[in-house]
């Protein structure tokens, strides 16, 4: 069951990455419009997504790697949140407060499956 959830999470992370590349604007929608450079952030935060995927997916990097997807997944967290900031202004049900609850809970639910990976991976030791 370990290696299922691991290879799960390192297929989802990897997908999300790619998906950044043919959804850009999915994601660029995401980053809040106080962030410079929305486009690079969302380059970046897809190569980062594709990176964490293969540290899971390989076993000697899995701990490693499913630290590094709930800290990643983490830091995507404020994004989130910051329609909360707009809430009079929403006009998109996930940027309205139920929406947004629904998005960080699921994201923690991330976090949660990377931090079981990151624990029940390898330790690098022979």
């Amino acid at each position: 069951m370990r290696d299922t959830a691991a290879r799960t999470l390192a297929a989802f992370m990897a997908v999300s990455g790619i998906t950044h590349v043919t959804s850009p604007r999915y994601y660029r929608d995401l980053v809040p419009p106080w962030v410079p450079a929305r486009p690079a952030v969302v380059a970046l935060s897809g190569a980062a997504d594709v990176a964490v995927g293969v540290l899971v997916a390989v076993p000697a990097t899995r701990r490693a790697g499913g630290w590094a997807t709930a800290a990643l997944v983490t830091a995507y967290l404020p994004a989130h949140l910051d329609p909360l900031r707009r809430v009079g202004t929403a006009q998109r049900a996930s940027d309205r407060p139920a929406g947004v609850a629904a998005r960080v809970l699921v994201n923690l639910g991330y976090v949660a499956w990377a931090v079981r990976v990151a624990r029940s991976g390898r330790s690098g030791r022979a």
